[in-house]
């Protein structure tokens, strides 16, 4: 892992901090969203069917969401953020929007934002924060750099 991590580090484009930042953004946006419209997400996950399960699956994405985006806006603990994303967009991108295809006028950009996040928080996973985060300043101040 540690060698991933120093890869990742030395071979990072710079206009990734930008990406990082809306998707960030972008990821809080959704939390808040489905805290107002609580009923819709727990609707979305009741396919489960374990007692309380979708209810229980509802309040877990809104927290990851509202807790992890402003952590990867930020570059804080940008890996870990992005883990915890992980489970919730591959169950986006395959049990919720993938089965409603990628041409339904309804549904047509949700499938496409869910697998462009789902990429953008592998390649953080991969690459981290980068140069303007807080997890570089930490590092810098550790007196770990590899930029």
């Amino acid at each position: 892992m540690t060698d991933v991590e120093k890869w990742g580090n030395s071979h990072r484009p710079g206009f990734l901090d930008i990406f990082r930042i809306v998707l960030g953004v972008f990821i809080t946006y959704k939390g808040l969203y489905f805290i107002t419209h609580m009923q819709m997400l727990e609707t979305t996950t009741s396919g489960v069917n374990v007692y309380f399960a979708g209810a229980a699956l509802a309040h877990y994405v809104v927290f990851a969401h509202i807790l992890g985006g402003p952590l990867i806006a930020f570059g804080l603990f940008t890996r870990i953020a992005s883990l915890i994303q992980l489970p919730i967009l591959v169950g986006a991108v395959f049990l919720v929007n993938y089965p409603k295809g990628f041409y339904s006028i309804a549904q047509h950009m949700e499938l496409w934002l869910s697998l462009i996040v789902l990429v953008g928080l592998i390649v953080f996973m991969i690459f981290g924060a980068g140069r303007y985060s807080i997890d570089a300043k930490r590092r810098k101040e550790m007196g770990i750099s590899n930029f």
